[in-house]
């Protein structure tokens, strides 16, 4: 199996550094019944703010420094319509920026679902398209053929599972890999290659996610 999965986590930190949330006074009747109009409109006031902060948090900027509980909430992200491999991410345990704070970081290269936990501290994005939360229940209408650097794909919404094939790659440039969630942790990683030539690989329905960079197309085969 290919090692490009596998080194992430140390090898991305180095490619990031080229490229990686009034009441009205006076008397009588009249007074309370504008006292009642301003409660509601206070409350509606409240209400658009909790609103526009649930909103903030369920979609984010690419570019930044983002406190997870916060500024954005724990959950499932997905950036989409990144090219050259400029975009990047990192999960963090704290802010310290050392590279033992990185918990998961990835280059992406079309799109990209990162699973943030309530555990982290801290998720940086620069260079993305902005973020927006996914619901792990929706269904798509899954396709049988996906962009060979198309980033990730997400078995039974994006992409149908089975058989795929994928030609004319060259120079060890093409690396997939099959996902079981989208924390990117080495422990997430069902499998994974490099490939030369012609690849061909079986997507499970179990699986969660699928990635793709640098390869030709992909064509679903049975």
């Amino acid at each position: 199996m290919g090692m490009k999965g596998k080194i992430a986590l140390g090898a991305v930190v180095g490619v990031v550094i080229i490229g990686v949330a009034s009441t009205n006074g006076g008397d009588g009747k009249g007074d309370g019944d504008s006292g009642k109009g301003s409660s509601a409109s206070a409350q509606h006031s409240s209400g658009g703010k909790k609103e526009a902060a649930a909103r903030k948090k369920a979609a984010f900027a690419g570019d930044g420094d983002f406190r997870v509980g916060s500024d954005i909430r724990p959950g499932t992200y997905r950036t989409t319509g990144n090219s050259d491999g400029m975009c990047y991410w990192e999960r963090a345990k704290d802010a310290k920026g050392e590279t033992d704070s990185i918990l998961a970081n990835d280059n992406v290269s079309g799109t990209s679902y990162v699973t943030v936990k309530a555990t982290d501290k801290l998720f940086k994005s620069t260079g993305c398209k902005d973020w927006e939360a996914v619901g792990l229940k929706a269904k798509g209408t899954p396709a049988a053929r996906m962009a060979g650097d198309g980033g990730m794909f997400r078995v039974g919404s994006d992409i149908a599972p089975g058989t795929y094939r994928s030609t004319g790659n060259a120079d060890d440039a093409c690396y997939w890999e099959r996902t079981k969630d989208a924390a990117h942790s080495l422990g997430s990683i069902i499998a994974n290659n490099n490939v030369t030539g012609t690849a061909v690989v079986t997507i499970s329905a179990s699986d969660g996610y699928f990635k793709t960079t640098g390869c030709h197309d992909w064509q679903k085969t049975g």
